[in-house]
């Protein structure tokens, strides 16, 4: 297909078209944390509820992406982008009209189907219709603009939290949705490739989204009926089967969705486990973050939002500048020292105990926020650069597609495990709490009953107006010590994640040229 310029006509619809899209998934993404509490009072959600919620999305995208792209290249990329828009925005109406949790689960399974086909539609869509010497000023002004839009999403989504209007997260979808359909139906062109020989892997999808969606369930069932139940232990192993099988698979495909060969370069292996640990880390970090926050702190979900503005700001203004690093010295000493700061922005984080709420948030979270956000910062974009130039240039779209999903992955375990050891832990605080307590046995089970609903867990009726509220106390206490062991668990992760870039990654394997 011919390309056009990036200032022609065409070319800046199909910037529009693709910006906004891109935005729908990104502002999704980060108001959606921000508004759980709400969405967890409304519905009634349990904690385990909350982590099906995130994952029934991340499962799909997880899964799918890979071979949303391509869909694309075979059946025409923008029919397969558009068909993703319409999904989504469909799946995003169905969302804010959920009127239980299981519907709200169905409907984000449908979501991230809709999300597999059209966040890799949107890069395709550039790569494959802008001039070539333009591509890389293309990629970049998306990049920032959607990033820059990402910033609004946690103030978004706190100021229609707080306003009872937490289904509009997903509502506001649909317009925006709706005018980039009309953009692609009527002012950009198809684009596909001729070859055509490239066939979608279908096995592979099936097999990665089961196998996830069994180490899931089997995650999250524990803290309701423990590790030796039976629903546990046949759903992980089960999950663990499928992965091998789908390894099996990936080997033996004559177009596998994950091409195993390129794992055998050691330095993009060390990118992907970074990339692993890194944004397990950062995802658990966040969502606790953001509950302790409203649940606990008192603060309200505007505020819960606005705190991560500086860690926002911190990611837009460094990461061009740590671009420009990695070009002049190499990727390696800031992958190991990026994950590392971040790391230490958790520890510190995790170290916060039960505050005055806002007005002492300055010299609470505030630090750790700071460090944290450095150290992401100086990680993303060297990342990239090293995920990309590790490669020859006929796979980079693929070790790109593969490190998206690896992100995706990452988020879903992060989700299915932390969500079960925040029960573990918060269970084991609050039975200590009880015990010095002088509440009835019978009450104490009636109140480590709610214990899976985590912050929001609410007071047993039976429980004497004396005791109420030294039971409160107890919830406070013992989910801030969760959250706690949670974010220094995170923390881990990020110094894991150095340690892979210390290990894996070298300067020499990653091509100067691919990491602007």
């Amino acid at each position: 297909m011919a390309t056009v310029s990036l200032k022609s006509p065409e070319g800046k619809w199909i910037m529009s078209s693709a910006i906004l899209a891109s935005a729908m998934a990104f502002i999704d993404s980060t108001a959606l944390n921000v508004v759980l509490p709400s969405l967890q009072q409304s519905l009634g959600a349990s904690g385990a509820d909350l982590f099906w919620i995130l994952n029934a999305y991340l499962l799909m995208l997880a899964a799918l992406i890979l071979i949303g792209g391509s869909l694309g290249d075979q059946l025409g990329r923008k029919r397969v982008f558009m068909i993703g828009i319409f999904i989504f925005i469909a799946g995003s109406a169905a969302c804010g009209l959920a009127s239980s949790v299981v519907l709200l689960i169905l409907f984000r399974i449908i979501q991230g189907v809709g999300g597999a086909l059209m966040i890799p539609g949107s890069l395709s869509l550039i790569s494959a219709s802008i001039d070539e010497k333009e591509r890389g000023k293309a990629i970049g002004t998306w990049s920032a603009i959607t990033t820059v839009v990402t910033v609004g999403g946690p103030i978004l989504g706190g100021a229609l939290g707080d306003a009872g209007l937490w289904r509009y997260i997903f509502f506001i979808n649909v317009p925006i949705g709706v005018i980039a359909l009309i953009i692609l139906a009527f002012k950009v062109k198809e684009s596909r490739d001729t070859d055509g020989g490239r066939a979608v892997d279908y096995p592979g999808a099936v097999t990665i989204a089961l196998g996830l969606a069994m180490l899931t369930f089997g995650f999250l069932r524990i803290p309701a009926v423990g590790l030796s139940h039976w629903q546990v232990y046949s759903s992980l192993i089960a999950g663990v089967l499928l992965l091998i099988a789908f390894v099996t698979i990936q080997a033996k495909s004559k177009h596998p969705m994950m091409p195993l060969t390129l794992f055998s370069n050691l330095t993009f292996s060390g990118a992907n486990l970074l990339t692993f640990f890194l944004y397990a880390g950062l995802g658990a970090g966040m969502l606790f973050l953001s509950l302790n926050l409203v649940q606990v702190q008192g603060y309200d979900q505007l505020q819960s939002g606005l705190t991560f503005l500086p860690f926002t700001i911190l990611m837009v203004s460094v990461a061009r500048f740590a671009g420009a690093l990695a070009d002049k010295y190499g990727p390696r000493l800031l992958l190991i020292g990026g994950p590392a700061t971040a790391g230490l922005g958790l520890l510190i984080l995790s170290f916060v105990k039960q505050t005055n709420g806002p007005g002492d948030y300055w010299t609470t979270f505030f630090p750790g926020v700071i460090v944290f956000g450095l150290g992401m910062s100086f990680t993303v974009a060297p990342l990239t650069a090293t995920v990309m130039g590790s490669v020859s240039d006929h796979f980079s779209g693929t070790a790109s597609g593969v490190n998206n999903a690896i992100t995706r992955i990452a988020n879903v375990f992060a989700n299915a495990i932390f969500g079960a050891l925040a029960v573990v832990f918060f269970s084991s605080a609050l039975e200590q709490q009880l015990k010095h307590t002088t509440l009835p046995v019978n009450q104490r089970k009636e109140i480590m009953a709610v214990a899976q609903n985590l912050g929001n867990a609410k007071v047993p009726a039976s429980i004497r107006a004396g005791d109420k509220a030294a039971v409160a106390e107890a919830f406070h206490l013992s989910f801030i010590n969760a959250y706690g062991n949670i974010l220094r668990v995170s923390a881990g992760l990020g110094f894991l994640a150095a340690l892979m870039a210390f290990i894996f990654i070298k300067n020499s394997a990653v091509k100067k040229d691919n990491s602007g």
